[in-house]
């Protein structure tokens, strides 16, 4: 190995070092005494208390929180499938006019600050009397512009020939979608389905606007509740931050090659 590449090593150790030892820190706090989170010299390991991990639990409505995020958060999910999929595949295969006009307008989308819509989004939930609702927390979450563009990019480089073997079976163009494209996209569904889920459950400022019922609020905007509950008592606030954290940590270690694979795609290029 040489010298260049050692050093280089080092400073990709380093770096992974500093971003990882506030979550690291969060652990040790979680499972410290009370005395021990404030002793000096600071304790570096965990103690392995977990009462506050059951206090959490036993005696909050944590466990209301993460059905209404699981909730929120998969709806969300499968909404951004069905209609990145199906978006993804009209702008690809099917030809009509001003398809790239639609293309360039969906991918513009993106560059839209979403706290300049903030106030007319309200005013429209508020006249539809959508407030303090589940409806209002996953519907305007229901299209993905990036799910439309990595759907569109991974039905591009299909073969033609598969569709034209399909057309002489008599399928048509929403069963030739639930058959074939969508299963030759599995790298793209996991992607856009993992990253739709992790935006969905860490999604704060658009329920705490929306939402002031805590019977629908997310984990997220409960998180903000505990904080000043708790107040300085960090191995609870820290011990609800790890409940939170725990899901998407675990699905992103799980699905992390095939987010590699989605984003890369077959086809690299961007086709319009």
């Amino acid at each position: 190995m040489t010298p260049g590449r050692i050093v280089n090593r080092i400073f990709v150790v380093l770096v992974s070092c500093i971003f990882a030892f506030p979550l690291y820190w969060m652990v040790v706090t979680a499972f410290n005494t009370h005395g021990g989170v404030f002793s000096i010299p600071p304790r570096l390991t965990p103690a392995m208390h977990t009462g506050a991990f059951s206090y959490v639990v036993t005696h909050t409505n944590w466990l209301h929180y993460i059905a209404n995020t699981v909730l929120i958060a998969g709806s969300t999910v499968l909404l951004v499938l069905i209609t990145s999929a199906m978006a993804g595949y009209a702008l690809s295969e099917i030809k009509f006019r001003g398809s790239s006009v639609f293309f360039i307008m969906i991918v513009g989308v993106m560059m839209l600050p979403t706290q300049a819509l903030l106030i007319p989004q309200y005013s429209i939930a508020l006249h539809l009397h959508l407030l303090n609702t589940y409806i209002i927390q996953i519907i305007p979450f229901a299209a993905s512009t990036f799910g439309v563009f990595l759907f569109r990019q991974f039905f591009k480089s299909l073969p033609r020939e598969y569709w034209e073997a399909a057309r002489l079976e008599g399928v048509g163009h929403l069963r030739y979608i639930i058959k074939v494209a969508v299963p030759l996209a599995k790298p793209a569904v996991l992607t856009v389905a993992l990253l739709t889920f992790i935006s969905s459950w860490n999604q704060f400022q658009w329920p705490l606007i929306m939402t002031t019922s805590h019977s629908v609020q997310p984990i997220e905007v409960a998180l903000s509740h505990y904080m000043q509950t708790f107040e300085a008592n960090w191995r609870k606030l820290t011990s609800a931050a790890i409940l939170a954290l725990t899901p998407i940590v675990i699905l992103f270690f799980l699905l992390q090659r095939h987010i590699v694979a989605g984003v890369a795609g077959r086809d690299s290029g961007v086709n319009i």
